[in-house]
C-alpha cells in the first residue's frame, strides 16, 4: 500500500486517521438520527443463549445484559448486578439492580437469572458457567453462585452470560436452544425475537439483510447513554467491494472490516476516518488428530494423527510472507493461539516454529508419507481479514512440500454448521477468549467444548487448564503452569497459530465519537452521532 508501510498505519492502540479529499465529494450532515453500520456476516439469530460468534455477541450486548459488563478496555463493571462479595472461595453473591424491566414490562428478579442459567447450559454459551455447580435465588434481589471449587476469575466468565426474563421463555415456550444449523434454529421463538433489558429493542429482523433496533426508553441507564441514535441498521455485507461502495456512498455510517488494499482508496474519501487498534483474536489452522480415517482418501488412515505431519504441515507455511504480502504488514505472526491481551499468555512460547520446506518434505517421509496425501483446507471466505486469501497462500505452500492440498471456502455460517457437523479434517478458525482467559481456549477449543471441532484430549494439558482456572491472576504459580500448558500445546501441535487479528473500521464524519472495544465489533452504546 504505497511506502508508508500499513503497520505505521495501525499505530497506537486506537488512532484515528484524518482522511485527504476527494476530488467532488461533499461533507453532508447526518440524515436525521438514523445509524447504519456494516460487517461481512450476518448475526446468527436473537437468543442470548445459542451461538458463541463475536459478530452474533455483539449484537446480543445491545439487547441483553450480563450481571457484570466488559469494558471497551477489558475491565469489568456492574450491570444487572449492583455489588457482590464472596462468603467463601466457592461462593459468590450478587446483588441485584432493582426497578429494572424487560422491553416487555416484565420486571428483573433473581428468578430470571436462575431461569437463565438453567438455560444457558444447553448450547455454546454454556462455557460461561462451566466452573459453576448451582445458581440459588437468596430472595428477589439476591442470587448466589456456587463453584466446584475456587474461581478468582468468574466475573470474568459471566460477562457474556445474558439474561432472559423467565415469564417470556415461559409464555412463548421457548426453553430449548438451539444453534444456528441445527433443525428448528431459523425458526426458534427467541432466534427471531428478543426481550432483553439492555438499551436497544429489536423492532425488525430480516435474516442476511438487516437488523433494526430503537432505544430503550425505559433503560434503567438511559441517562448515563448519549448518542442522538433514534433507529440503528445493521446490515450484512458479505462482498468487500459492495461494503466499501456502500460506505463512500454514504449508505452506511460505519464499515467493518476495511479490506487492507483498499486503506489508499478509503484514505483519499472526504468525510471519512479510520479508527483502528489490536484485538484479542487469534486466527489459527486446527486438525482432527482422532479421526481414524482420512474424509479426502476413504480407507486410507488419517494422517493427521501423526504430530510429524503436523508438524511438517507448520513448518511448510511461511507466515512472513503471509504477513507481508497477504496481512500487508498489519499484524504480527504468532506462536500460541492467544495474544498478550490474554491471561496465561507466555511471551517466551510465543514464537512460531521456523518455516523450513526441507524440514517439512523430512518429516513427511519419516511418517511414511514421502509422496504426501491428499487434504481439504476448510475456510470461511466473509468473517476474518483475508481469509480466504491467507488460505489460498497457505494451500499452495502445502503443495510444494508434497501435500495435495486444496481449498474449501464458504461463507461463515455455512463453515461453523460444516465445522459442527464434524465434517472437517483441517480448518481455519478465529477465536477471541470470551473471559479474556486462558481457561477459555482450553476448554472450548482444546477442551470438552464445541469449538473443539477434532475432538482434540490431552489429559496433562486439561489438569494444567483446570488447575490454572483455581489459581489467582496475581499469583506467581498461575503464569507458571500456564507456561507448562502452553509447551505441552507446542510438543502436540493440535493447531497451527497464524497470528493476532487487527481491527480496521472506516467511520463517516456523521459520527462524532467511536470507541473501539479490545473485544472487537460494534456496540450502539460506544457511538455518539455528530450533533449530540
Amino acid at each position: 500500500m504505497s511506502k508508508l508501510s500499513f503497520r505505521a498505519a495501525l499505530r497506537g492502540a486506537a488512532c484515528a486517521l484524518a482522511l485527504g479529499a476527494l476530488t467532488g465529494a461533499a461533507t453532508m450532515p447526518a440524515q436525521g438520527t438514523t445509524f447504519t453500520w456494516a460487517t461481512a456476516n450476518d448475526i446468527l439469530g436473537l437468543d442470548p443463549h445459542a451461538n458463541n460468534h463475536g459478530v452474533t455477541n455483539t449484537m446480543k450486548e445491545n439487547i441483553y445484559e450480563p450481571l457484570v459488563k466488559r469494558q471497551p478496555d477489558g475491565g469489568v463493571r456492574p450491570a444487572l448486578a449492583e455489588r457482590w462479595e464472596q462468603p467463601n472461595p466457592t461462593t459468590w453473591r450478587f446483588h441485584l439492580r432493582r426497578n429494572v424491566r424487560f422491553h416487555g414490562g416484565e420486571p428483573f428478579t433473581a428468578a430470571d437469572v436462575v431461569m437463565s442459567a438453567e438455560r444457558v447450559r444447553q448450547n455454546d454459551m454454556a462455557y460461561t458457567l462451566q466452573s459453576v455447580s448451582a445458581v440459588r435465588a437468596v430472595d428477589d434481589f439476591t442470587v448466589e453462585f456456587e463453584t466446584r471449587g475456587p474461581n478468582p476469575i468468574l466475573l470474568q466468565d459471566l460477562t457474556l452470560f445474558f439474561i432472559m426474563s423467565k415469564s417470556w421463555v415461559e409464555a412463548n415456550n421457548a426453553m430449548s436452544v438451539a444453534r444456528a444449523g441445527q433443525p428448528g434454529a431459523t425458526s426458534a421463538f427467541p432466534q427471531l425475537n428478543a426481550n432483553g433489558t439492555g438499551p436497544y429493542r429489536v423492532v425488525e429482523r430480516v435474516a442476511d439483510e438487516r437488523t433494526v433496533l430503537v432505544p430503550n426508553a425505559e433503560y434503567w441507564g438511559a441517562a448515563q447513554i448519549n448518542t442522538g441514535i433514534t433507529r440503528a441498521v445493521f446490515r450484512p455485507i458479505a462482498s468487500a467491494p459492495t461494503r466499501l461502495a456502500a460506505l463512500l456512498s454514504r449508505e452506511l455510517d460505519v464499515m467493518y472490516h476495511v479490506p487492507l488494499q483498499n486503506i489508499p482508496q478509503v484514505q483519499q474519501a472526504q468525510g471519512v476516518r479510520l479508527v483502528t487498534g489490536p484485538t484479542a483474536r487469534s486466527i489459527y489452522f486446527a486438525f482432527d488428530v482422532t479421526r481414524p480415517e482420512s474424509l479426502d482418501e476413504p480407507g486410507k488412515p488419517n494422517p493427521l494423527r501423526d504430530v510429524r505431519v503436523r508438524r511438517a504441515m507448520y513448518q511448510a507455511i511461511d507466515m512472513g510472507t503471509i504477513t507481508r504480502v497477504i496481512l500487508r504488514n498489519s499484524t504480527v505472526a504468532a506462536g500460541l493461539p492467544v495474544g498478550s491481551a490474554i491471561g496465561g499468555f507466555v511471551e517466551s512460547l510465543n514464537q512460531r516454529l521456523p518455516f523450513d520446506p526441507d524440514a517439512a518434505r523430512r518429516l513427511l517421509a519419516e511418517a511414511g508419507y514421502p509422496n504426501g496425501f491428499r487434504l481439504t483446507l476448510n475456510c470461511p471466505n466473509n468473517r476474518y481479514i483475508n481469509d480466504e486469501a491467507i488460505c489460498q497462500s497457505a494451500v499452495a505452500m502445502l503443495q510444494r512440500v508434497g501435500v495435495q492440498a486444496r481449498l474449501n471456502a464458504v461463507p461463515f455460517g455455512r463453515h461453523l454448521q460444516g465445522g459442527a457437523n464434524n465434517e472437517y479434517q483441517f480448518w481455519m478458525l478465529g477465536w477471541t477468549p470470551g473471559n479474556f482467559d486462558m481457561t477459555n481456549p482450553a476448554r472450548e477449543l482444546l477442551g470438552e467444548g464445541s469449538f473443539n471441532w477434532g475432538k482434540f484430549n490431552d489429559e496433562r494439558m486439561n489438569e494444567l487448564a483446570r488447575e490454572i482456572g483455581t489459581i489467582s491472576p496475581q499469583d506467581p504459580r498461575r503464569q507458571q503452569l500456564a507456561a507448562e500448558y502452553w509447551t505441552r500445546f507446542r510438543e502436540l501441535l493440535p493447531m497451527i497459530p497464524l497470528h493476532q487479528e487487527p481491527q480496521v473500521f472506516a467511520v463517516r464524519d456523521t459520527v462524532a465519537d467511536f470507541t473501539l472495544r479490545v473485544q472487537e465489533d460494534l456496540e450502539l452504546r460506544l457511538v455518539r452521532m455528530r450533533g449530540n
